[in-house]
């Protein structure tokens, strides 16, 4: 196999900077033999051809390992890709934006939880801790505590909030939940944020902001710093729960269920949760595989998904929230909630204690997330076709009717063009709506491959044009989305691109993450 090296750095070059990674972290942390860099590729590959291939890993233990590591990359011009445990699966996984760069996996071995303070609900942690890690240690140390966790628990609590991602408690916004963290800039300094700056302060983790302006967000989806240090605000454990699903039987519901929605979300009550809407595709993935409902080519037909939704009992939409509370609160809350979405015709009403069915495994694992207990079971979706991964395509809107109806047909008629089922789900916040659009498709045929990539990238710049922009993406579009963003004459990557070149003259950190590029490789020059 051939060797791939950084950009305009000879082997020799390479060699040398190796011994020097070595002699910080030790040689058995530093890899950089293929056989040991096959696990830090793009987990579900796009495209016909592979791209974004490390050169190697360095796995330090220590901020000052890190910075290390941030001065030598420096003193020979290799770009830097740092990740934590490198669970993020369906953007490309652990692997590089730019191929060639060396992946500094902080979650490897700063894997510790350095504080959780019970009388302020929070937790100081490492990269490396999983939300699987914090979920134990909670039950263990802190049982009147629990986090918030996304769909898959296995990736890191600070990388999932640097990637701005979501969950479904009322602590959701992981992101807006974060109270601090020490990072270390691309030349090798090190900072704290907010309150971390002022020595001997005990108000780090309970005030964010400090004084001046916070730079926190632009550690987020960026190439600006490697996080070594990160809080999270937790959620005080509640008296009681209850989950529940509303399955809706019609396609063309959507707009009215997500109307019905807006007014009690907003409210934080009665939907207290982050709910989420999924199609019968999502939850039918999630417990078997399509050649059960359907063996052909082409576009799933009505009477497949017919099938489909009568032996699971469920809805062509199932709407999954939780209450929380008092019992006598959560009793209210829920008829509130029956009284409103019983406007649509056809809805029907399950709680968590009332569904041991097979259609009922996606509301038994909901309770689970929704209570803070990390779970797996979503990687079942992965085997609705053979060598199944995925791609995600996520718009975020309105909370609309109008809105989510017109973007789901948008997507549909896509999906229907490039033969790909179409695993939707509508995550709904305060005021913004995440529309989740996930593809499986065989990932060992190259055309199918390509074809994934082809579709997504259209349907990007279809939504840019009706108004539409992603929050989060694959590798291997977020140029493509980055130029999206470009009200201003493209003010906004602009601005990034200054504070890059300022903060990171040699451009040695995460080239082209998130469609920033420093000078060096601007222009094509990767």
């Amino acid at each position: 196999m051939t060797r791939t090296l950084p950009p305009g750095i000879s082997e020799e070059q390479f060699d040398t900077a190796l011994q020097r990674f070595r002699d910080v972290v030790g040689d058995k942390w530093v890899l950089s033999e293929a056989t040991e860099l096959e696990s830090f590729r793009d987990p579900y590959p796009v495209g016909a051809e592979e791209a974004f291939i490390p050169s190697a890993v360095i796995s330090p233990e220590t901020t000052e390992q890190v910075q290390d590591i941030v001065r030598i990359a420096n003193e020979y011009g290799i770009p830097l890709s740092p990740v934590s445990t490198g669970r993020n699966n369906g953007y490309g996984g652990a692997s590089p934006r730019l191929s060639g760069s060396i992946i500094v996996k902080t979650g490897e071995r700063m894997n510790k939880i350095l504080e959780v303070n019970s009388k302020y609900a929070y937790a100081l942690l490492e990269p490396g801790v999983s939300y699987f890690d914090l979920y134990e240690h909670l039950q263990a140390n802190n049982p009147d505590l629990m986090l918030d966790c996304p769909d898959l628990g296995w990736g890191s609590v600070v990388g999932n909030a640097l990637d701005r991602g979501v969950g479904y408690t009322p602590y959701g916004d992981h992101f807006m939940w974060q109270t601090g963290m020490e990072v270390v800039l691309p030349q090798g300094d090190v900072l704290r944020t907010g309150m971390g700056a002022l020595p001997g302060s005990d108000t780090w983790q309970l005030f964010p902001y400090g004084f001046g302006p916070s730079p926190d967000g632009m550690f987020t989806q960026s190439n600006l710093g490697i996080v070594t240090k990160m809080g999270i605000g937790l959620m005080p454990k509640p008296p009681a729960s209850m989950s529940f699903v509303i399955t809706f039987d019609k396609e063309e519901d959507l707009e009215q269920i997500v109307d019905i929605m807006l007014p009690l979300r907003i409210n934080m009550a009665p939907l207290q949760n982050v709910p989420v809407l999924r199609n019968i595709f999502m939850d039918a993935a999630a417990v078997s595989k399509r050649d059960e409902w359907f063996a052909g080519d082409g576009p799933m037909p009505a009477d497949a998904i017919d099938k489909m939704k009568k032996e699971l009992n469920l809805g062509y939409w199932n709407l999954y929230a939780t209450l929380y509370g008092p019992p006598p609160m959560i009793d209210m809350y829920y008829s509130m909630i029956k009284e409103a979405f019983g406007q649509v015709p056809g809805a029907q009403f399950f709680t968590h204690e009332e569904r041991h069915d097979r259609g009922g495994h996606v509301l038994a694992d909901r309770h689970k997330i929704n209570n803070g207990i990390p779970s797996l079971d979503e990687l079942q979706l992965l085997d609705w076709v053979p060598n199944g991964g995925h791609i995600c395509f996520s718009p975020v809107s309105a909370p609309d009717g109008k809105e989510a109806m017109k973007q789901f047909e948008m997507v549909r008629a896509r999906a229907n063009e490039y033969n790909k089922d179409y695993a939707a789900q509508f995550i709904v916040g305060l005021r913004e709506m995440h529309h989740v659009c996930l593809f499986v498709y065989d990932t060992s045929d190259p055309d199918i491959r390509q074809q994934a990539l082809d579709m997504t990238r259209v349907l990007v710049r279809e939504a840019a044009e009706s108004g539409y922009g992603e929050y989060r993406t694959h590798n291997a579009l977020m140029d493509d989305v980055m130029a999206t963003f470009n009200w201003g004459d493209g003010a906004l990557l602009k601005f990034h691109e200054k504070i890059k070149d300022a903060l990171d003259p040699n451009g040695i950190l995460a080239p082209g993450k998130s469609g920033v590029w420093p000078e060096r490789f601007r222009g094509g020059n990767h």
